[in-house]
């Protein structure tokens, strides 16, 4: 393990909340200039920020609930241990991404989620916390945020029930 702060020090020095999908957060950036409705792709309902960046941490024993955005997600990797994201792609393949500092390991620093797919997040096994941040462009907003049903998301992707019915809520 590469930590030299625990993650209840992360957590009070970046003032971060708990998030509805599971974890820590606080959002430190959103563009102050939005595009309007008329130039985003019709997924979207009205104007959005150009972007937005959050920064997230996640601790041994919590995961990320599956989720969907309608943008883009891109994830950086900042301190603690390895973190799992797991992604079920629009034509229902799976994939899991290794985001940590190792990268001799085949780690990545940085990874994208593409807009519309399912995502969760896990810290991997033995490890203690993943501090990450999510940009997001067009901007993050709830009303692009969908949360997996568990039972709506097993009958979609079947061959992947084992892993979404246990990262979901």
């Amino acid at each position: 393990m590469n930590n030299t702060v625990s993650a209840k020090i992360i957590i009070e020095k970046f003032a971060l909340s708990p998030h509805p999908e599971g974890g820590y957060f606080r959002e430190n950036y959103r563009a102050s200039e939005v595009i309007p409705a008329v130039s985003l792709p019709c997924r979207f309902n009205g104007e959005r920020n150009y972007s937005t960046a959050i920064y997230f941490l996640l601790e041994r024993d919590s995961f990320s609930a599956f989720h969907t955005i309608r943008s883009d997600e891109c994830w950086h990797f900042y301190a603690g241990d390895t973190l799992l994201v797991h992604l079920i792609h629009l034509d229902g393949r799976a994939e899991t991404i290794t985001l940590g500092g190792d990268i001799i390991m085949g780690e990545q620093v940085q990874a994208i989620v593409p807009a519309g797919c399912w995502f969760a997040a896990e810290p991997a096994p033995g490890s203690a916390y993943a501090f990450v941040g999510c940009t997001v462009a067009p901007g993050f907003d709830f009303k692009d945020f969908q949360l997996a049903d568990k039972a709506v998301l097993a009958e979609q992707f079947p061959r992947h029930a084992t892993i979404t019915h246990r990262l979901t809520r």
